[in-house]
């Protein structure tokens, strides 16, 4: 397994960096990143539906659609994602519960205690920490999900506070939840950082053949070439996709 350690906080670079490895890599993968500002927008979902457009024309918030289905997410530095990109066999690809795992086994180590709840959710006390989202690609499956660390939560809810009876359509609505940061469950003092690499180190650790792979020139200036063609796009983004 290649583990990635994106340091681009470009939402655009990032989200393209997961099409990438997921059709043009044969290894299995495993990304770990941060964003600015953002929202990301689930594959099948209208996006003017989904967001308060002038709170994010204002702020200079992206709007970037991913691959994947689900709902749309608010993304800020206090916000940590991991990706894996994995193959398997047609048919068994899809396992929330597998991916998530690792994840709660390393908040476990922190003494805070997550459980897998509903579809695709990691929750604390009952409020959610992490919303996950997959996407098939033949015989690999890429499962993203957030980690709501010390996210800025009143951004979060003005970002995606909107006036759902402007719109009746057949995109797939997200469903909001009341959520927390881990952070304020935390015992002992971490940061993102320090979180993320504990993170890092349990897949290093856990998983056989696990080595850190670095971004070479030719890797950067493919993703770059996907951002322009497809996810700084206003079509993608906005364009109401019904497929």
């Amino acid at each position: 397994m290649l583990c990635i350690l994106n340091k681009s906080t470009d939402p655009y670079f990032n989200i393209a960096s997961e099409e990438y490895f997921l059709k043009n890599f044969s290894w299995d993968c495993f990304l770990l990143y941060r964003n600015l500002p953002c929202v990301i927008i689930g594959k099948h979902q209208n996006t003017f539906s989904e967001i308060n457009y002038e709170f994010v024309r204002k702020n200079n918030i992206k709007v970037v659609r991913r691959l994947s289905g689900g709902g749309a997410v608010y993304h800020d530095l206090g916000n940590l994602n991991f990706t894996f990109i994995m193959n398997g066999k047609y048919g068994e690809l899809v396992d929330f519960k597998k991916y998530t795992r690792p994840i709660i086994e390393v908040l476990k180590s922190l003494s805070v205690v997550a459980k897998f709840e509903g579809n695709n959710s990691l929750t604390v006390n009952g409020r959610k920490i992490s919303g996950n989202a997959e996407h098939i690609s033949k015989t690999r499956v890429l499962h993203h999900g957030t980690l709501l660390f010390s996210s800025q939560i009143e951004n979060l809810t003005a970002t995606l506070k909107i006036d759902t009876s402007k719109y009746d359509d057949r995109a797939v609505k997200s469903v909001r939840s009341q959520v927390t940061n881990i952070s304020d469950h935390l015992k002992t003092d971490l940061n993102i950082i320090e979180f993320r690499d504990k993170i890092l180190d349990y897949i290093l650790s856990n998983f056989p053949g696990a080595s850190l792979y670095e971004l070479t020139e030719q890797d950067e200036e493919k993703i770059r070439e996907l951002i322009e063609k497809k996810y700084s796009d206003w079509n993608w983004n906005f364009g109401f996709l019904s497929k």
